[in-house]
């Protein structure tokens, strides 16, 4: 297979490598010339130089070409998706795997399908260890359009049995990461929480590290999230050098507005999203642990107590 992949970034960079190394043909474009330069040497990508160029090293037009966006959300997903499509042509496929609200998803399939253009919305999990470790991949697309992508699918995710699917509709794939993300909201927050309340009992001289390396073996609570906070635990307890500022990317507040409109309860989701915030005023041990962790998962920014 041969595909087009705009935007290498830490996400669309490390995906890119994965598939290359599956043995799947790729073309791709940023506006980081460094980053394009880096692929090529390394890992034998095709360069381009512009999106235009990436869609013309894809073959002929009559050719099904697939193009793969992993973009910031909103407005640059927004005009590549509009200018993709006039140059791309009925049977071609565009493929957003980047954090888009699921109600613009499903707004965009309409109007690409209108014009005979296939649309696939990825949520894609992973972060900076998709490379290593592979991607949990949640696709909204008609079934057509999910069986062409498969291979891609396959080669991205862990196992070609596990670690992706075809989850529903376009649009269901951008859902079901929003909800991930709330779910993921709350349980980093709990564990920070706790954490607190552990390194707070001071005459009891608790070591953290030691605790979170405990938890990780046989524990209900152990997961990779536990796993990262050890590790950076290990290192600095105090996380002297992080500032307690906590950012958050969007599905956050998308998951807690689904909850308003559906008029389904989620109090652990709306207070993880509200402490998110209050973080940007307060300081506290706490969010220093959950800007640590965003890092550990995500290779998110940290911002130091020198910002």
């Amino acid at each position: 297979m041969k595909l087009a992949m705009i935007g290498l970034g830490k996400m669309g960079g490390n995906m890119t490598t994965r598939l290359l190394r599956s043995g799947i043909e790729m073309v791709g474009y940023d506006r980081n010339v460094e980053v394009v330069t880096k692929l090529v040497e390394t890992e034998g990508m095709i360069a381009s130089s512009s999106v235009a160029d990436a869609v013309s090293k894809l073959g002929e037009n009559g050719e099904k070409r697939i193009v793969w966006l992993m973009l910031p959300s909103g407005e640059p997903t927004e005009i590549q998706i509009q200018n993709l499509a006039e140059i791309l042509a009925k049977g071609d496929i565009i493929i957003d795997g980047g954090n888009s609200n699921y109600k613009d998803s499903q707004r965009r399939g309409a109007w690409l399908a209108e014009r005979g253009i296939g649309f696939m919305d990825a949520g894609t999990s992973g972060g900076i260890w998709g490379l290593e470790n592979g991607y949990c991949l949640m696709v909204g697309a008609t079934p057509e359009v999910a069986k062409t992508i498969e291979p891609i699918l396959i080669a991205l995710a862990p196992s070609k049995e596990n670690g992706w699917a075809h989850v529903g509709p376009i649009g269901s794939g951008h859902f079901t990461k929003m909800i991930h993300n709330g779910i993921e909201y709350g349980m980093m927050q709990a564990m920070a929480e706790g954490l607190d309340l552990l390194k707070g009992k001071t005459d009891f001289h608790l070591d953290l590290a030691q605790v979170t390396e405990l938890w990780r073996h046989g524990s209900v609570v152990r997961s990779w999230l536990l796993d990262l906070t050890a590790d950076a635990l290990t290192e600095d307890q105090e996380l002297s050098s992080v500032a307690p500022y906590v950012a958050d990317s969007g599905e956050g507040r998308w998951t807690v507005m689904e909850s308003v409109e559906q008029g389904v309860a989620a109090p652990v989701l709306t207070l993880a999203l509200q402490a998110r915030f209050r973080s940007q005023d307060a300081t506290g041990y706490s969010y220093k642990l959950l800007s640590m962790m965003r890092n550990g998962f995500g290779g998110h920014f940290v911002k130091s107590v020198n910002d």
